[in-house]
């Protein structure tokens, strides 16, 4: 806890789920909550040259450095019930088909007196899966809201139904965002840039940011540069510059967020002659 304009304030640092519980608890006690990102925590302690990693000491860190950054801050709000079971969901889905292709290794060699038992597993997971799918949607499609922003979001060619319910379920709402260089930020799509005198190194993504995303957005960035005209054009420019297969997957995947905050922005479906023209 740290003092802060005569309210206390609870920093804690973003542990994948593990951090909302206390979160919520201290936000309805009236506490002001600040949520770090793991990156935060771990570059300050590098700048402190810590050594030791016990959660004593985590703990110790993270309290200072809220002490030393209170200006710097931003409170953390509960998300709306309907984004928590919404991600809920998605998150489970990809727990699911982690699993179902994990199965259908083992019984690509397994020996036949288990293969009975792989497939009816197999097919438990199947069915999951085919639910889960359909709670997504009829959440989705139950809540006006999110209803509208699906629909949105899948006008862009490149975004369907699931790529959308992963933008909404790990985005929250994309307009608390101030822009999209933010926005890309979060992600971990903005560009980091190695140089040092006369050293000019490599320049890739920062990957400081959600990994659920940017594995989400690979496959439809992908699809995106035969499908969307604006994502096409800019492939187009990119190759004429020299740039890889790789760096042009990256641009598309930062362009098609770029264009998803867009929609969700003004309100109006993806037109391209629109994000050809920025």
């Amino acid at each position: 806890m740290a003092a802060q304009a005569q309210r206390a304030a609870g920093v804690v640092e973003a542990t994948g789920v593990h951090h909302e519980a206390l979160a919520e608890w201290l936000h309805e006690k009236g506490y002001r909550v600040c949520v770090l990102n793991p990156a935060q925590v771990a570059y300050y302690a590098r700048s402190q040259l810590q050594r030791a990693k016990t959660d004593k000491v985590d703990a110790k860190l993270i309290a200072e450095y809220g002490e030393r950054h209170q200006d710097e801050l931003r409170a953390w709000q509960p998300e709306p019930r309907a984004i928590r079971r919404l991600r809920a969901l998605v998150r489970r889905l990809e727990d699911l088909q982690e699993i179902a292709q994990m199965e259908r290794n083992r019984l690509e060699v397994a020996d036949t007196s288990v293969q009975g038992s792989i497939e009816s597993v197999l097919q438990h997971i199947d069915r999951q899966i085919d639910e889960t799918i359909k709670a997504i949607k009829q959440h989705i499609d139950d809540d006006p809201d999110l209803r509208g922003k699906r629909d949105l979001l899948t006008s862009i060619n490149g975004i369907g139904d699931k790529t959308a319910a992963l933008l909404l379920a790990e985005l929250g709402n994309p307009l608390r965002f101030t822009s999209t260089r933010a926005l890309t930020a979060f992600v971990g799509l903005n560009l980091r840039l190695q140089e040092s005198g006369t050293y000019k190194g490599q320049t890739r993504i920062s990957r400081t940011g959600s990994s659920r995303l940017r594995a989400g957005l690979y496959m439809p960035a992908v699809c995106s540069l035969k499908r969307n005209p604006a994502i096409s054009a800019l492939r187009d420019r990119l190759k004429a510059r020299g740039k890889t297969g790789k760096q042009i997957v990256c641009a598309a995947m930062r362009k098609l967020l770029s264009i998803a905050y867009g929609v969700l922005k003004s309100g109006q479906p993806f037109d391209p002659k629109l994000a050809i023209a920025h």
